[in-house]
């Protein structure tokens, strides 16, 4: 039997708002019913993924800060958690995390700390979803220079579309000057509400754009309120209420995904 090796993928948009940490969770989520070993990295000193999937970490517990500090780091095989739902795991963030950037400042290789650290766990899952800040950041390149692959949530809103730009400046630059085997993989249209003119423009637009146009999934997000109340219980989507709009679509994404 061919050993597994994750497929790694980053969540990744340099503007907040747009679905990214909501993306990451119920993607996950979705992947795991099908069967698939996941595991989702979080990279955001705010927690939010890490909160969403049901964790509430103290000020001592053990978090990716710990597997990529530059003094007596701690496997990560130690920290991952096991969330409530089978096949589902989470490598949580913690505030420290905010400050490695500065610790790290000084050291060689400082850009592949999570990489190294990760390395090791690979065979243990089909898929690697990782969360990143809203800001590029240390961690925002360390994410990158492991991911394999970048998921781009997009806001059906202008602001969001034209920030589109900077972002794949970003990915050009570190493909060209630390991994070059990364790749996009797709973009999602994310927020979207069919009762709104300009979020059907966006839409529009997304797809008649000729960098996306070939990388825009079929599935679409639409704008639901239940995605909201299972992040405030904890609950990825797909488990809190399988029939709502929120659990289809990112279902209908996973399988465009494994498919």
């Amino acid at each position: 039997m061919a050993k597994r090796r994750a497929r790694i993928i980053s969540v990744v948009n340099e503007k907040g708002g747009v679905g990214k940490t909501v993306t990451v969770i119920n993607l996950a989520a979705a992947l795991s019913l099908r069967g698939k070993n996941v595991l989702v990295v979080d990279m955001d000193p705010q927690l939010n993924a890490t909160k969403g999937l049901g964790f509430s970490p103290d000020q001592d517990s053990l978090s990716v800060y710990d597997v990529m500090k530059p003094k007596r780091p701690v496997p990560a095989e130690s920290v991952i958690l096991h969330t409530s739902w089978e096949h589902l795991d989470c490598l949580p963030s913690h505030v420290d995390l905010s400050g490695l950037e500065v610790e790290l400042a000084n050291k060689a290789g400082r850009e592949n700390r999570l990489k190294e650290a990760l390395e090791p766990t690979l065979h243990l899952y089909d898929f690697i979803l990782l969360d990143t800040p809203p800001s590029l950041s240390l961690l925002t390149v360390n994410v990158l220079a492991f991911a394999r692959e970048v998921l781009i949530p997009c806001q059906t809103h202008p602001y969001a579309y034209s920030a589109m730009d900077e972002l794949l400046e970003t990915i050009s630059i570190i493909k060209e000057e630390i991994n070059p085997n990364i790749r996009i993989m797709g973009v999602l249209a994310t927020l979207f509400d069919q009762r709104t003119r300009v979020a059907n423009i966006i839409l529009e637009a997304l797809k008649a754009d000729k960098r996306f146009r070939a990388k825009l999934f079929n599935t679409v997000i639409r704008i639901n309120t239940t995605i909201a109340e299972s992040a405030y219980y904890g609950v990825p989507v797909v488990f809190f209420r399988r029939w709502c709009t929120g659990a289809i679509d990112y279902m209908a994404l996973a399988g465009e995904i494994v498919g």
